[in-house]
């Protein structure tokens, strides 16, 4: 899911080494692009006599034949459970089928029993290794990436179109968005870039990547709210200094706990701390990097009751209702990730103040 999902726009092929029917679960309920859009997205419909005796010869005969028809920009091979147990050699497959058509290949030895962080970040890191070419010093003075945009945790549409517009109301250029409503092109030109806006943890791997490549100063946040102000200030800083930074704090012990991507959740706990002097922190249900006390990363849902003692009002996906504390006041926040479509529309845009106040308003009935 999060490999596809990463790549969606970018013009690629995207395989998943799996059974047939596997891949209209992914295109028809994790991907809200896919009924707008066109995307190459495949699988190799492993059978189980070739999952047991291997016939990675077909499988890469399969993909070349489709590229030569299809002529993508790029390949990309990701794992799933079936060949993880069978000790497929997923990188090495990639590297077989680039040397026979020719053509970029990525291939990301995922195998399904991650997150879609794990995937899309290993997807952007294939991206900022080998898709983005050398600035030979070219830099573009006020230029931003921003890194870590997909539906997944940003929905579609005006989400991640929010987020580009309040980079670019702050003076700056984007210069490319991994990978919502930017080309392969686009993305090409990232060394180009003064400094890296992570977004969401699923951009972090990669703005280590460029930031080792080519020196690029990367800044961890999400511009919600009134909190978009101090990110903004965050990145002239590091355009200042070229060092990178984490705009949001760890945790917080206040009352109020905020559940869902870490980045995104820290960065909405700033903004309700500004606008209304809400103290919350924020945890992780996903194996994140950045969310920087293990008490704001739970893995199980044992874990949730006891990271929600003491909580007088949680923020969480719906679908977390049910082991909420009673004596909580629960305030819905949904997340495409989480819930797939089935509270699409109700997920607000957080980069906007009157979706901050919402939020506030339901947590103070």
């Amino acid at each position: 899911m999060g490999v596809c999902s990463a790549l969606f726009e970018l013009g690629g092929m995207c395989v998943m080494d799996d059974a047939s029917g596997c891949n209209s679960t992914y295109n028809t309920h994790d991907e809200p692009r896919w009924y707008d859009s066109d995307s190459l997205v495949f699988i190799t419909a492993l059978t189980e006599n070739e999952a047991l005796m291997g016939e990675d010869d077909k499988t890469v005969a399969d993909i070349c034949a489709a590229a030569e028809e299809l002529r993508p920009r790029f390949i990309a091979l990701a794992g799933t459970p079936i060949p993880a147990m069978c000790g497929t050699d997923i990188p090495a497959l990639g590297r077989v089928i680039e040397k026979r058509t020719g053509i970029m290949t990525f291939g990301i030895q995922t195998d399904g029993m991650h997150s879609y962080l794990s995937g899309c970040s290993k997807a952007f890191a294939e991206l900022a290794r080998r898709a983005v070419r050398d600035p030979g010093g070219k830099r573009i003075k006020n230029g931003v990436n921003i890194l870590g945009l997909t539906p997944l945790d940003f929905s579609v549409g005006k989400p991640a179109e929010s987020v580009a517009r309040a980079v670019a109301e702050h003076g700056f250029d984007v210069v490319s968005s991994w990978a919502m409503g930017s080309s392969l092109d686009d993305i090409a030109l990232s060394g180009e870039a003064a400094v890296n806006l992570v977004v969401s943890e699923t951009g972090y791997e990669a703005a280590k990547i460029l930031q080792s490549r080519f020196g690029t100063p990367y800044v961890v946040g999400t511009p919600c709210g009134g909190f978009a102000g101090r990110l903004m200030s965050a990145l002239e800083e590091a355009l200042s200094d070229g060092g990178s930074r984490t705009a949001v704090a760890p945790s917080s012990d206040g009352d109020t706990v905020i559940i869902g991507e870490w980045v995104a959740s820290a960065s909405l706990a700033a903004a309700l701390d500004i606008a209304a002097g809400i103290k919350a922190r924020a945890v992780c249900p996903l194996e994140s990097k950045l969310a920087g006390n293990s008490e704001d990363r739970i893995m199980e849902e044992s874990e949730v009751t006891d990271a929600l003692i003491g909580a007088k009002t949680v923020i969480a996906d719906p679908l977390w209702k049910p082991v909420m504390p009673e004596t909580a006041k629960f305030v819905p926040l949904p997340h495409e990730a989480f819930s797939g479509r089935i509270f699409r529309r109700d997920i607000p845009d957080l980069t906007k103040e009157e979706s901050i106040l919402h939020i506030i308003s339901e947590a103070e009935k």
